[in-house]
C-alpha cells in the first residue's frame, strides 16, 4: 500500500504539530533564536520547515535551506515554499562547505538513515563553531505503550514493519549517544511529554491508520488489520485508548572550528 505525497505531507504536519511545543522550548534554552542561517536535513514536503519559518523567521527566508533524498518531496515543497532553498542530497554526504550554517536541524530522521552516526557528524560538519546541531524528534518503538491489552500486538507488529523497511525502531534510546560520540557539547536531551485529549484523538486517528495500514501491510494480512482497526475505534470511543511512543530530542553546540572553503 503506498501513500501519495499530500498524504506524506499532511502526516509530516502532523508529526510538526506534535514537536511544536518542544521548538518553542529550544528555541528559548539554545541558540537557535540568534542563527540566520539553517539547514534541515531530511526536509520532506516542507511542513517543519515552515513551521520553523513562521514560528523564527530569519532576516530572509532564502537562509532557510532543506535537503532532502526523494525528487517527490522536493518538488512537492518547491511548489508550496518557493522561498525556501531547496536541495536535493545524501544526509550521509552533505553538499555543503564545511560551517556553512548556524544551526543544523532534523526531525523523525535519524532512525531512516542507514549510519546515524555518520549522518550526525556530517550535520555537525557544516555547522559553524558554536553553532547548534538539533534532533527534535527520534521515536523508539520498543518502548510503545497501547492499550487496551488486545491492541498490544500492534507496537510489535510496527517495529517488525519498520525493520523490514530499513529503519531502527529503537533509534531513540540511542540518541543521546550519538550525539556525545559526535563530539557536541553542552548536550541536552530528553522525551517529549505527551498530554492528550479524546477528541483530538479522533481527529489524529485517521491520519494514524493511514500510516498503519502503510506498515502493518508488510507483516499482516488485511483482515487482520480491518480487526485491529476496529479494535481501536471501540477504544477511543470508550475512552479507553493510550497509544504512547516515546519520542527523544537532543541538542549540542558544535566546538570544534572549521574554516569556510
Amino acid at each position: 500500500m503506498s501513500l501519495t505525497i499530500e498524504e506524506w505531507h499532511q502526516r509530516f504536519k502532523q508529526q510538526a504539530q506534535w514537536t511544536r511545543a518542544l521548538r518553542d522550548y529550544i528555541y528559548q534554552h539554545s541558540q537557535l533564536l540568534r542563527s540566520q542561517r539553517i539547514l534541515e536535513v531530511g526536509s520532506g514536503t516542507g511542513a517543519v520547515l515552515s513551521s520553523i519559518f513562521s514560528e523564527w523567521p530569519p532576516d530572509d527566508p532564502k537562509h532557510i535551506f532543506g535537503l532532502d533524498i526523494n525528487r517527490s518531496f522536493l518538488d512537492f515543497s518547491r511548489d508550496q515554499f518557493v522561498e525556501f532553498t531547496l536541495t536535493q542530497g545524501d544526509a550521509h554526504n552533505l553538499p555543503f562547505k564545511d560551517g556553512s550554517f548556524d544551526a543544523v536541524v532534523c526531525h523523525f530522521l535519524l532512525l531512516w538513515v542507514k549510519n546515524p552516526d555518520i549522518v550526525l557528524s556530517e550535520m555537525v560538519r557544516v555547522t559553524r563553531y558554536k553553532g547548534i546541531v538539533i534532533a527534535f524528534a527520534e521515536p523508539d518503538y520498543g518502548g510503545r505503550i497501547d492499550y487496551p491489552p488486545e491492541l498490544a500486538d500492534i507496537g510489535e507488529l510496527q517495529s517488525m514493519s519498520l525493520s523490514q523497511q530499513g529503519a531502527d525502531a529503537n533509534l531513540g534510546r540511542k540518541l543521546a549517544a550519538i550525539f556525545s560520540n559526535a563530539g557536541l557539547i553542552n548536550i541536552e536531551f530528553g522525551i517529549l511529554g505527551g498530554q492528550w485529549s479524546p477528541s483530538q484523538l479522533d481527529h489524529e486517528s485517521s491520519y494514524e491508520w493511514r500510516i498503519m495500514e502503510h506498515d502493518l501491510s508488510c507483516v499482516i494480512p488485511q483482515n487482520r488489520i480491518s480487526q485491529l482497526r476496529e479494535l481501536d475505534t471501540m477504544a477511543r470511543s470508550s475512552g479507553e485508548r493510550v497509544l504512547f511512543i516515546p519520542t527523544f530530542y537532543a541538542y549540542g553546540e558544535v566546538n570544534q572550528f572549521r574554516k569556510k572553503e
